[in-house]
């Protein structure tokens, strides 16, 4: 006999025990108050009541709060009068079962079939799917998890029992006032027809909830659906990032003017900076170009950087990375022009080039593109560009560990005669140059 005890334990305790501790303890997979403090949610279970709902949608109205109701799919489809008006005024419906049985006592298929036809109910009467879900007394089982990818799991941080109609309203709005913040989620009823409800209870409820909005009313506080409480909650977590961005960008922009400034490091066309450069003697690899020069140790050469105040500004203003590979080669295709001017009035120079990890294109537009050498140089470069891209890229982090095989620094390219040729002002030069195909972007 103590075996089969045993093993029953031990089923419940997968089945249904464990996940629901790790759910209501732990706040796994679920979604029950905020760190936040702007505001506090409003729900209601078990509902809709012909008796009592409507006493409550008056009240809210009285206030003009906005809340959510966790209603039971059975009762929907038996009052759809009262499901419209919810939807109507403004209120978020959500799924409390079809019936009010706990999900531990239930199939897996079972559970699936109650949240299948409350939804369908819900759907067929207010035309909105309903994606918000809290199963009844909060228990899960084990197989609930799946239904994650459909629904948004809510429970509550503040319960006070108002389904009992002992202590009256006093007792709900005593443990009301004494247990709220300002980043609650609040679960109370509007039905009393449920197992272990007294079927007046929402009487006391509705009472107490009266004097409760009229102070927090008087005390400033806001309440809103969960839905839009959730969203707060979640732009409230990016904002410690957002701003730490900002900040890192600015330090590093800061650092880079003074660099350019040490090093001579400066634009060349002032109307279109997407590049700042400075001229010195080439100590690299020899570069083998595509037409056939090289660049050779000890040659003059235009070293080019990208201006990063520039990049970040493409960045922001890029809904996406193709996008941003558009905006920077159009920006590049209006700099060659002027870079090519700026050579006709140093002869000495052979060519330009630069170590970049951002080369996708550069070849369309005439440029050759060479791994960088093994070594130290190539590692701490390495490490340079991928700490750029983590500080400008508003994503650079999963930029970095979704593309960290393809981010290798590239040396960039071109003779000065390869681009006079292409991008000269001389009509001579512009006769006999090939056209630059279209570039044709990929995602970066």
């Amino acid at each position: 006999m103590s075996k089969v005890f045993w093993i029953i334990f031990i089923l419940l305790m997968l089945y249904t025990i464990l996940p629901t501790i790790l759910v209501r303890l732990f706040g796994l997979w679920m979604f029950k108050k905020k760190k936040s403090s702007s505001g506090i949610a409003l729900t209601f279970d078990d509902g809709p009541d012909p008796e009592f709902t409507p006493i409550l949608l008056d009240l809210l109205q009285k206030y003009q709060i906005k809340a959510t109701f966790f209603v039971l799919g059975s009762k929907a489809e038996k009052y759809p009068h009262l499901i419209l008006r919810i939807h109507q005024e403004g209120h978020l419906i959500g799924i409390h079962n079809y019936v009010h049985w706990a999900n531990a006592f239930m199939t897996p298929n079972n559970v699936r079939r109650q949240l299948d036809y409350s939804v369908n109910v819900i759907e067929n009467i207010i035309g909105i799917k309903p994606i918000f879900y809290r199963p009844p007394w909060g228990i899960i089982n084990l197989f609930d998890l799946l239904l994650l990818k459909r629904f948004r799991l809510v429970l509550w941080s503040i319960m006070v029992g108002d389904w009992r109609s002992k202590g009256g309203k006093e007792r709900i709005e005593t443990q009301l006032l004494a247990k709220l913040k300002n980043n609650d989620v609040i679960v109370l009823h509007d039905s009393g027809q449920t197992f272990g409800a007294d079927r007046n209870a929402p009487k006391y409820m509705l009472a107490a909830l009266d004097d409760f909005l009229k102070i927090c009313q008087h005390r400033g506080y806001l309440f809103l659906r969960i839905d839009t409480y959730m969203q707060l909650n979640h732009l409230a977590k990016q904002e410690p990032t957002r701003l730490l961005k900002r900040v890192l960008v600015y330090v590093w922009l800061k650092w880079e003017h003074l660099f350019h400034k040490l090093f001579n490091i400066h634009p060349i066309d002032v109307n279109n900076q997407i590049f700042y450069s400075r001229v010195r003697k080439y100590h690299g690899k020899t570069i083998h170009l595509a037409n056939g020069e090289v660049i050779s140790p000890g040659d003059k050469v235009v070293e080019l950087h990208f201006n990063n105040e520039k990049l970040s500004q493409l960045i922001a203003e890029s809904n996406t990375m193709v996008q941003l590979a558009v905006n920077m080669i159009r920006d590049v295709q209006r700099f060659l022009p002027q870079m090519t001017q700026y050579l006709h009035r140093h002869t000495e120079i052979k060519g330009i080039y630069g170590i970049t990890m951002i080369h996708r294109g550069s070849k369309q537009l005439g440029f050759t593109v060479e791994e960088l050498p093994k070594g130290l140089f190539n590692y701490f470069t390495l490490i340079y560009l991928r700490i750029l891209l983590f500080v400008l890229h508003p994503n650079g982090r999963q930029r970095i560990d979704l593309k960290k095989g393809l981010l290798s620094p590239r040396i960039v390219a071109i003779s000065v005669l390869e681009l006079k040729r292409r991008y000269s002002a001389d009509p001579e030069l512009i006769a006999i140059s090939e056209p630059v195909k279209q570039y044709q972007p990929q995602e970066a």
